[in-house]
């Protein structure tokens, strides 16, 4: 018994150790976006000696960080919504509609998996300037949603795979369309599949800085990433506002992962115990 007590208590600590290294850089990010660019220079690791929110306003005056969040929100939305939509189709129809193509059609979403689209960008760039999408936030749309669909299609067809058809035939019985048996039986019962494909696409789209430096040349319509690059000057940076503007720039995940963390837990851990 005191065995076991120790064991889980070096677990325990452990785990507290393991949280403290993962958050401290967060708490030194928020402490930093509170000091002056001498104070971070002088004493990194030590806490402001006074709450200034100069760094934010300077940030929110002196470049259009505003329009950067709201772009990089409409981008990550869109994109997340467009991937569960079709993602929830396509993997509906693989999964409980078996046909002559069923496997080949799988296998051809997996390849979004297998190639780096980056290989492609040249094609990929000229692409988007005979659609007349370069410069714009539809760019980014189409191509994170080309990037998450692999991924979704591969998790939700598990997902529904695994569901008994029987719910589905008391369904039809019932008198309940396609549509509905997928929207009103299948659907909640995949949530945590729907929370884990949510989460991991907004974390790429919100973070990504190769596609928007690439396809976005107007300043007024850059994402977060590569706004912030005017941040760093060829002689000095604002290392105050750069904290400030990660501060921000994180909230939003942050929140997200709360808001939708169990499901994302339940959907990474759905089938380790049968």
């Amino acid at each position: 018994m005191k065995t076991n007590k120790s064991v889980r208590g070096l677990q325990y600590a452990a785990a507290y150790l393991g949280a403290l290294v993962s958050l401290y850089p967060i708490f030194l990010m928020l402490t930093s976006s509170f000091k002056t660019n001498i104070q971070i220079l002088k004493n990194p690791m030590s806490l402001p000696t006074s709450i200034s929110f100069t760094a934010y306003s300077k940030l929110i005056h002196q470049i259009p960080f505003g329009t950067y969040f709201w772009n990089s929100v409409v981008v990550s939305v869109v994109s997340v919504a467009l991937i569960l939509l079709f993602g929830v189709l396509a993997s509906f129809y693989i999964a409980r509609y078996p046909f002559r193509w069923n496997g080949a059609l799988f296998f051809f979403f997996l390849l979004g998996m297998m190639i780096p689209i980056k290989l492609g960008i040249v094609p990929l760039f000229l692409l988007m300037k005979k659609l007349a999408l370069l410069n714009s936030v539809w760019s980014l749309v189409s191509v994170y949603t080309a990037i998450g669909l692999p991924l979704a299609v591969l998790i939700l067809t598990g997902f529904f795979r695994t569901l008994p058809k029987e719910l589905e035939e008391a369904a039809r019985i019932d008198g309940s369309s396609d549509f509905g048996v997928m929207w009103h039986v299948l659907l909640p019962l995949i949530r945590p599949a729907l929370g884990t494909v949510m989460i991991m696409n907004f974390i790429m789209a919100w973070n990504d800085f190769f596609f928007p430096l690439i396809f976005i040349q107007d300043d007024m319509k850059k994402t977060i990433p590569v706004g912030m690059l005017s941040l760093f000057g060829q002689y000095s940076t604002d290392l105050s506002m750069l904290f400030a503007g990660l501060t921000l720039a994180s909230v939003p995940m942050i929140v997200m992962f709360f808001l939708a963390s169990k499901q994302f837990m339940e959907g990474m851990t759905a089938g380790a115990v049968k």
